[in-house]
């Protein structure tokens, strides 16, 4: 069985630079710099068959590359106790047409659709009875945070293993974006 998800990674410099972020938050479960992704789509568990023709779906996407960047923190859910804090995109319609394409094509092949409404993020940090206040004073000191653009100009497929220490990600494909033609 694989783990799967379809995600957009960060240049290096921009996932370090949100690591020294990373800090002061009782209760936050940081995601390591190296393991943050712009996830598309969630897959789950799958054979290998359907691994292998989700592997396959996707390579026929067409969409082409944009700039993005990172900009803005905030959590999820809104209403009630914080369990993810998150740096925002912009703009957020490249990335929500190339999820669409992505959300198409495993729908295509059987999986259900995504009942959630999609909401371009990075996650930062799962929060276990982080502090309402702590949280508030910790975005208000980060509330002018944006990253440099920089050009999204493919996607992955990825598995990942649950672990003791977390998700471990496994990089299974990689699909360049290119202007038609």
């Amino acid at each position: 069985m694989y783990r799967l998800f379809i995600a957009i990674d960060l240049p290096e410099q921009v996932a370090q630079d949100l690591g020294r972020l990373c800090c002061g938050l009782p209760g936050a479960r940081w995601v390591a710099p190296e393991q943050m992704h712009l996830t598309l789509r969630f897959v789950g568990e799958v054979d290998g068959a359907l691994f292998r023709e989700i592997k396959e779906g996707l390579a026929e996407i067409e969409s082409p590359p944009f700039n993005l960047r990172l900009s803005g923190l905030g959590f999820f859910p809104p209403r009630k106790q914080p369990r993810v804090l998150w740096a925002g995109v912009e703009p957020q319609a490249p990335v929500i047409a190339l999820r669409n394409k992505v959300e198409r094509a495993v729908v295509s092949l059987g999986l259900e659709p995504e009942g959630r409404k999609f909401s371009p993020h990075l996650t930062m940090a799962r929060l276990r009875e982080t502090p309402l206040a702590r949280l508030t004073r910790y975005l208000a000191g980060n509330a002018m945070y944006a990253s440099p653009e920089f050009t999204v100009n493919e996607f992955h497929l990825y598995s990942s293993v649950l672990t003791a220490k977390g998700a471990m990600h496994r990089q299974e494909a990689s699909y360049p974006l290119a202007t038609g033609g």
